[in-house]
C-alpha cells in the first residue's frame, strides 16, 4: 500500500497536480508510520526539532553576543 501511495504521488507530480501529490505523500507517510519500522519517526523528528530549537534560541535572543539595542 505504501508503494501504491508513492506511485500515486509520482503520477500526480508528473501530471502537475500538486494537491494530489501532497495527498498521496501524506497517505504514504501515515502508512509508513503505522508500520513497526516507522514507529520511531515521530520521536526522531521531535528530537531533530528540539536540537534545532536549542541551537537557535541563543542566536534569536542574542544571548552572549554583547550587542545591545
Amino acid at each position: 500500500m505504501i508503494f501504491f501511495a508513492l506511485a500515486g504521488a509520482f503520477i500526480c507530480a508528473k501530471a502537475r497536480v500538486p494537491s494530489g501529490a501532497v495527498a498521496f505523500t501524506v497517505v504514504a507517510l501515515a502508512l509508513f508510520i503505522a508500520t513497526p519500522v516507522g514507529q520511531g519517526v515521530p520521536d526522531a523528528v521531535a528530537g531533530f526539532f528540539s536540537t534545532v530549537d536549542d541551537a537557535a534560541t541563543p542566536v534569536l535572543n542574542q544571548e552572549g553576543s554583547g550587542a545591545s539595542r
